[in-house]
């Protein structure tokens, strides 16, 4: 309970679930995990810091998606510089799909090239081979995810732009593609909010989209910019099934945010940020990078996540933020 009410997501009791102690070779750091259920078994695609201060994406399994994790013994997607120049700094947080029509998963990354960090996407069906698509966004642009379904003939994709300009905003915004290769009709979804919020100026999507019956479950994340630091923090909102680009719900205080030591102290002090999050039955796990310097389990009911968005008012959208 926090200030008499429950909360959204509580904390699994083995937390931190994966540390760079339990890594097969040596790097810095673990965190910012995409999930995804595969072969009855659940699978995080881990982003890795090596000790140069890269990053590149490392699979572990484990059946209970808890305990007695598998991790490969190398990095199963390695940054490939040579074929892909705009990889030439690492890549990071990935974002799993499954696309049921294509009988692949999607993964949506972000690669640091020269130009600064971009989207690219990649392909695979096994997380042992994988098809590089390349780049699907230009700098500077991240915390990107597919949606699993077409809308119309179209597939639909959140990412977040962000300025050169750091005192311009940073919205989380919906593109849609014929090819998953060309992206257009670009459109700001989701607004960062102005002033004292915690999450006023930059926003970003955190897991993909969940279906649901009531709509597609977004968790996303805000920061808040204060004397100490940056304090990263979690978001929900609901958009129209059949219509990504409608918002239904949007909750005003923050769900979810760092307060036990692996959260607060690390590599990134004060940051949960989940980009991976999968749906057994009723229960949402969310897998969270805690301090960027390990990974966490947060779960959460999701009848009882509608139900209380569900209880909020109607959305009513923000206007374009004054000048």
């Amino acid at each position: 309970m926090i200030n008499g009410r429950r909360e959204w997501f509580t904390r699994h009791p083995s937390n931190p679930i994966l540390t760079i102690e339990d890594w097969p070779y040596p790097a810095n750091s673990v965190f910012n995990a995409g999930a995804t259920l595969i072969g009855g078994e659940t699978l995080l695609l881990v982003r890795v810091e090596d000790q140069r201060g890269m990053s590149h994406l490392c699979a572990a399994r484990s059946a209970d998606g808890i305990s007695n994790w598998r991790i490969d013994p190398q990095p199963t997607f390695p940054a490939d510089p040579v074929g892909h120049p705009e990889e030439v700094y690492g890549v990071e947080d990935p974002r799993i799909t499954y696309i049921e029509e294509l009988g692949e998963y999607a993964i949506a990354y972000t690669a640091y090239s020269e130009g600064g960090p971009l989207v690219a996407l990649a392909t695979t069906k096994d997380f042992r081979s994988f098809r590089r698509l390349g780049p699907i966004m230009a700098p500077d642009d991240k915390d990107a995810a597919l949606f699993p379904v077409r809308f119309g003939r179209r597939w639909a994709m959140i990412h977040r732009p962000q300025a050169a300009d750091p005192t311009r905003d940073a919205h989380i915004w919906l593109s849609f593609s014929p090819d998953l290769k060309h992206w257009g009709d670009f459109r700001v979804l989701l607004r960062a909010r102005q002033g004292g919020w915690w999450d006023a100026r930059k926003i970003g999507l955190s897991p993909p989209p969940i279906r649901t019956p009531e709509g597609w479950l977004l968790i996303y994340h805000g920061v808040r910019v204060t004397a100490a630091g940056a304090i990263y923090r979690l978001g929900l909102a609901l958009l129209d099934l059949n219509d990504p680009a409608k918002i239904l719900r949007r909750t005003d205080a923050w769900v979810f945010g760092p307060k036990e030591s692996y959260e607060v102290q690390g590599d990134v002090d004060h940051v949960v940020f989940p980009c991976g999050a999968v749906l057994l039955g009723e229960e949402v796990r969310l897998y969270y990078g805690g301090a960027d310097t390990c990974i966490a389990l947060a779960c959460g009911n999701l009848g009882e996540i509608l139900q209380r968005l569900l209880e909020l008012p109607p959305y009513e959208p923000l206007g374009p933020p004054a000048t």
